[in-house]
């Protein structure tokens, strides 16, 4: 009897690491819109540093040593058939294929702005995205950054350190940027946004079309929902957290009313044997925080216990979101403890030690030159 297929969708951060979990026991093949990692970490390093993003966070596949028994796919997954345990995934050149498989994990992520978005890609493309993006930035003596969370914040930092003599804003609706984080987090960030001369206004609320999907970077006028009077600035970037779930390709028992992926705790999906979820697309908890603690090691486990018929583990998610907000720095990387308690890595160690050693090596399991 032959190896058990593991048919992974999505290659984003979660689904290549999940990947190279399963490849060395299974049969695996992937199936992702970009010709390699393109990861939708770090948005104000991307933003502000392209090159410097580029270096870390995007990999092509042929690069990752951990993929050699892996089959990739270039193309975008348009159906699924559970019954007939099938996905159809329309290829660059138009054609459509239908890959069978033993085992279904959905990494499909979620589209988030312009630098999550899940469409068909050539490197080129890539290329020009990143270029595109950050020179829009570079011209603008103004910069009004929309949102509270870790992309805007991050996105601000970044952005006001890179270009000191830019005007940079950043407007949330509450009384205090990263609400899913740690109260010292919150506090910590803070502290950093105004040392690098970023402006904090709170409490205002954007108002945002229905039919606006913040996918691109603007320069029309903000008005507030809460009163204030509109704004004005060269480059409006929109990173409001208005995620929308991957999944139009899914039978509508599989998803939840807001479309995300419904699962078990040990990110199986209910009723379905062999389909599994795991990423931004999984409705493992409210901030679907499967996508950033390390969850691929277990439902790796999990895809094998449901082939031995072995007992399944289950998922907890941590109280609050943890790990790197503003990124790299010219200073150190700062990476924040679940209990808000930062860890400081210094600049050295960040391009000797953490990068070849604990990530392309350890987490990657070796990434090529």
């Amino acid at each position: 009897m032959g190896r058990k297929r593991v048919v992974i969708a999505g290659l984003g951060d979660t689904g290549v690491l999940t990947a190279i979990r399963l490849a060395s026991r299974f049969d695996v093949v992937g199936i992702s819109v970009k010709p390699g990692l393109v990861s939708g970490q770090e948005l104000g390093v991307r933003l502000a540093r392209p090159e410097d993003w580029a270096r870390d966070y995007w990999i092509g596949f042929d690069r990752f040593r951990g993929l050699d028994r892996v089959r990739t796919v270039h193309g975008t997954v348009t159906a699924a058939d559970p019954d007939a345990r099938t996905v159809s995934v329309r290829q660059v050149d138009g054609s459509t294929v239908h890959e069978p498989y033993d085992a279904l994990v959905i990494a499909t992520g979620v589209s988030n702005g312009f630098w999550r978005r899940p469409i068909l890609q050539s490197a080129l493309e890539v290329r020009a995205g990143l270029r595109a993006a950050h020179d829009r930035l570079a011209a603008s003596s103004s910069v009004a950054v929309i949102g509270g969370g870790a992309a805007a914040v991050s996105s601000a930092a970044n952005l006001a350190r890179r270009w000191p003599g830019s005007r940079v804003g950043l407007y949330f609706p509450g009384e205090n940027v990263l609400p899913h984080h740690h109260w010292r987090t919150r506090r910590r960030v803070e502290g950093r946004l105004k040392e690098v001369g970023v402006t904090l206004h709170r409490r205002h609320r954007a108002v945002v079309p229905d039919d606006f999907a913040c996918d691109s970077i603007t320069g029309d006028p903000v008005h507030w929902s809460t009163g204030q009077a509109a704004v004005r600035a060269d480059a409006v970037l929109w990173a409001t957290g208005r995620v929308r779930p991957n999944t139009d390709w899914l039978p509508a028992d599989m998803v939840d009313k807001h479309g995300f992926v419904r699962v078990t705790p040990a990110l199986q999906v209910p009723g379905r044997p062999g389909v599994f979820a795991v990423g931004d697309v999984a409705a493992t908890d409210a901030l679907r925080s499967s996508a950033r603690n390390r969850a691929d090691g277990l439902l790796a486990r999990n895809v094998a216990a449901h082939f031995s018929g072995a007992r399944m583990r289950t998922y907890r998610p941590p109280a609050n979101r943890w790990g790197s907000v503003l990124g790299a720095q010219s200073d150190g990387l700062e990476v924040f403890a679940p209990n808000g308690f930062p860890f400081r890595f210094p600049a050295w160690s960040v391009d000797r030690v953490l990068q070849p050693l604990v990530v392309r090596r350890g987490l990657y399991r070796g990434v090529r030159s």
